[in-house]
This record gives structure tokens, sequence and C-alpha cells, in this order.
């Protein structure tokens, strides 16, 4: 058995090994402040406090003003993709920011009014759990119109409602209510019961993509926040921990909003790396067969521009372009080449009896019979409607007159038929002036103007033969 075949049948073990040891790494790495809860509370004296007030100030202006940040790149990938998704995204941060701020406002309140300055932040927290949620419930719907997101009243509405919010909690934090730990509790114990929630609705919906994926470690990041305020006192390191560990989901969260931003502006719709890889090699494949369908069509351009469409002989610029490199190539090399000028005789009787389209046929056989008659690198053009012309690269004059006798036998002995099958009922002939470069001159000009002088004695010396002198 081949080293090949071996690794072959072992992928199968592999691929499910990896797998699991990823999940195990993700959910690892998403339980990692549980592991700093369970040590701070089982081996840390819950009375040892750190107060300092102008830190948590300064801690608090920096989260609210990332989140304001955070708010705005969230509601410009909204305006993009429509996501319902992320219109709540968009809601929950900016809930949590206009609740959130006032916590970090009344710090200096708490020793005087310590309601008002603790309530605020399970508050913030359990109104953006509650939105994250709905949002979540919404994931894969279809986007809202361009009407609904540019509607300014939804949002203005929304800020009014978190401003109410604010307003509830500074009545409950004056209300003789406001001193029972049950009032925070519920609260923070809200925010636990909605954060879990949407964990769960993402493992029942099987929401797998990368972006999801950021969401629900985030997630597990802000209930483990919300274990943390509930086993933790206002000033000791559970609760300083627990600062931490939301600002560390928040932060991750904000990762994959700008994330989103700067790839599909979607939260449902960045692509994980083997989708991806599967996308570019779509793409790469629609590109090349995009590129091979234009090379034909160029190429058939090319043709159309380079030829005579009713005939497929050369247009008479492709053909002056070929005697030029022509004329090069006999400077260069010192050997000689001819032109036949044709013109068929009394074309215009065919025209004129049998019409158009038996002269068209007929002239396309014509086109025909001169390839017969020629050598297979020479070229044949139409230059006017029964005006032909061929070119004899390395030709003499007589090999030249040769080939012009040639091919005025072949139209003069040939049988040719009516687009009906008909055979038409006149004979045609063909008049032929030959000319060779250097002999009749060494331009362009000359040789052709040498050629259709002789094709014009041909027709004055009676019309069905060759003239080279």
């Amino acid at each position: 058995m081949s080293a090949r075949t071996i690794i072959e049948e072992s992928a199968p073990a592999i691929h499910l090994v990896t797998k699991a040891y990823s999940h195990f790494l993700i959910v690892g790495f998403a339980l990692v402040p549980a592991y700093l809860i369970s040590y701070l509370f089982f081996f840390q004296d819950a009375t040892l406090n750190y107060e300092s007030h102008p830190f948590h100030e300064v801690a608090i202006a920096a989260a609210t003003l990332e989140g304001l940040f955070i708010t705005y790149v969230t509601w410009r990938c909204y305006q993009s993709s429509g996501e319902p998704l992320l219109r709540w995204l968009t809601l929950g941060f900016l809930g949590f920011v206009l609740i959130y701020a006032l916590h970090g406002a009344f710090t200096r309140l708490a020793h005087d009014h310590i309601w008002l300055f603790l309530l605020y932040g399970p508050a913030s927290r359990l109104v953006m759990s509650i939105l994250l949620l709905v949002g979540l419930l919404s994931f894969d719907r279809k986007a809202d119109s361009v009407e609904i997101r540019r509607k300014p009243r939804g949002w203005l509405g929304w800020i009014a409602a978190f401003i109410l919010v604010d307003l509830l909690v500074a009545v409950v934090a004056n209300s003789h209510i406001a001193g029972h730990v049950a009032v925070r509790l519920s609260m923070e114990g809200g925010a636990l019961f909605f954060s879990a929630l949407n964990v769960a609705a993402l493992i029942i919906r099987r929401i797998r993509s990368p972006l999801m994926l950021i969401f629900g470690i985030s997630v597990t990041a802000f209930a483990l926040s919300s274990v943390a305020f509930i086993l933790g006192r206002p000033w000791n390191h559970m609760w300083w921990l627990a600062h931490a560990i939301f600002a560390g989901g928040f932060f991750l969260l904000s990762y994959g909003v700008v994330q989103a931003f700067h790839t599909t502006r979607s939260f449902a719709t960045i692509y994980s790396q083997e989708e991806l890889m599967a996308r570019l090699k779509a793409a790469m494949a629609s590109t090349e067969g995009a590129l091979q369908e234009l090379q034909r069509t160029n190429q058939k351009l090319e043709h159309l521009a380079a030829t005579d469409p009713l005939t497929g002989a050369a247009n008479r610029r492709t053909f002056f372009e070929r005697i030029e490199a022509e004329i090069a190539r006999a400077n260069r090399e010192g050997e000689p080449f001819s032109l036949l000028a044709l013109d068929l005789d009394h074309f215009k009787q065919i025209n004129d009896y049998y019409g158009h389209q038996v002269g068209d046929k007929v002239l396309q056989e014509v086109v025909q019979q001169c390839c017969d008659a020629i050598r297979p690198y020479d070229g044949v053009a139409r230059v006017g409607g029964e005006e032909f012309m061929v070119l004899l690269p390395k030709a003499a004059l007589a090999f030249a007159y040769s080939i012009g006798e040639r091919i005025r036998s072949a139209i003069e002995s040939a049988v040719f038929e009516s687009a009906v099958g008909r055979k038409v009922g006149v004979t045609l002939t063909v008049s032929i002036g030959v000319s060779q470069f250097g002999r009749d001159g060494k331009t362009i000009d000359a040789i052709l103007r040498a050629a259709d002088d002789r094709l014009y004695r041909a027709k004055a010396g009676g019309r069905n033969r060759v003239v080279a002198m």
C-alpha cells in the first residue's frame, strides 16, 4: 500500500479529529473569562478593593467613544446591505452607549448616591442583550428596503426610547426600592438570561459563519461579565474583572463589524476560507471563460475587419497592408512578387437577369475558383463590386501570367447555379491584368497602376484574356 493511499484512507479520521479540536479551541477560548471568574471567586479576598474614580471615568469615556464609533460603522454596513441583523446590532450598540455613558457620568456620586451610579451599568447591558437577541432572530431575513433604511423617524424614536430608559433608571435609583439587591440582580440577571439565549439560539440554529462565530464568543463574554457583576461588589477585583470581560466581548464584536465593513458590508454573508476559495475558484473559472469568449469574439472581429463579408476574401485595406509587407520583404530579400487585377466581364447582366442574390452566389464561387487556382500562401482580395486582386509572393511576371491563365480558364469553364439550384445560363469570363514588383515599379501605386492599365487593355482587347506586357 502506497503512502498516498494510507493518507487518503486516514483523511476522514483526521478531518473529524481536527474539526473536534477546532471546536474545543473555540469553546475553550470563549470560556477563558469563566476561569478568571472562578480564580477570583475561590482564591482571592473579596474585600480587596481598587477604588479609582478618575480611572473609571476615563475607561467609561473611552468605551463610550469607541461605542459611538462602532455604532456608526455598523449603521454604515446596514445602510449598504439592509441586513436586519445589522439594524438591531446598530440599535444594540447605540442603546448601550446612551445608557452606559451615565454610569461613568455619575462615578463621583458612587459614595453619596450609589444606586444612581450602579444601575446604569446593568440597564445598558440588559437593553443591549435584548436587542442583540432580536437581531439574531432576524438572521437571514430579506434585506430592508432603501426607504426603510433611510427613514430618520425610526432611529429618532429609538433614541427617545433609550433616553426614556435613562429617566426610568433615574426614577428607580431615587426610589425606596433602589436599595433592594433584587433590583440590580434582576437587571444583571436579565442581561445574563438574554445573553445566554443568544448563545443558545446560535447553537440551535447552527449558524456557523465566521462573523457569527465572533458574535457567539462576544455574547458569551457578555453573559460571563454579568455573572462576574452578580458575584462582585463595587470596586472589588471581581467588579473590575467584569468590566474587562464585557469590554473584551465588546471589542471582539466591534472587530467583527469592522471586518464586515471591509468585506461584504453584511454580518451574515462574509465567507469562510473554504467558501472564499470555492468562490474564488468559480470566479476564476468564470473569468477564464469570459476571457476565452472575449478572445474568440476579438478573433471574429479581427476576421470581420480583415475580410469581405460576402465572399470571405480579404478586403481592400487588409490586402493593401499585405502588399506593403510584401514590398518590405522583397526589398529585404531581393525577390520579386506579382499582382493580378481581375474584373468579371458583363457581370451586370447576371444581376439584372437573375437578381442580386444569384449575383452574390456567383461572386462567392469566383473567389473559390481563384483560391483553387493559386498557391496556399497567395492571397485573394475583393477590392470592388466585381473587382478582385491576387497577390503572388515570390512570383515573377511569367509565372504570374500562368496563374492568371489558370484562373481565367477555371472561371470560363465553371458552371454557376442560382440559390435554388438552377443553372445560371450565362457564361462568365474574367479579364486580368498582371504586374511585377521591380519590373513595373517599386511602390504600391506603381504596381497597382500597371496592373490596372493591363486590365483595361484586356477589356479593350475583347475581354476574357490575361495581359502581362
